[in-house]
């Protein structure tokens, strides 16, 4: 939860930015213009379109959260990766060291495949084929 405040607030802040951008669009206006229900207009037109940044933001954070992991870790005492990332840096055990960024890395690439395969659930005009 330490760890989510920030990318919360953060998230939170550039979805209001994106649909507010995204709410002035011309083809926001024509369909309320078509007189389409507001709910309708901002679920089927306003928010897939203004998600798919989100979803960027959301894969790029979600691995940067595992390293500010150290920090939390050692602040608050509590046994885990970064930790071990830590002290074993601290008692120069570089195999350790290697095999926690390695994890890291393939969080990191895991994440990124996720993040694509989630662009086409959210954008109608992704197709994998």
């Amino acid at each position: 939860m330490i760890l989510m405040l920030r990318e919360i607030a953060v998230t939170l802040r550039f979805m209001r930015a994106n649909m507010l951008e995204t709410l002035t669009q011309d083809y926001v206006r024509t369909a309320r213009a078509k007189g389409l229900a507001d709910r309708r207009v901002l679920y089927k037109h306003a928010l897939r379109n203004a998600v798919t940044p989100i979803v960027t933001l959301l894969g790029l954070s979600i691995p940067g959260l595992f390293g500010g992991a150290v920090i939390t870790e050692t602040v608050f005492s509590w046994p885990g990766m970064g930790k071990a990332i830590l002290d074993a840096l601290v008692s120069k055990d570089f195999n350790v060291v290697m095999v926690c960024l390695m994890m890291l890395a393939l969080l990191t690439v895991v994440f990124q495949l996720l993040t694509d395969l989630a662009y086409g659930l959210v954008d109608p005009r992704i197709r994998y084929s």
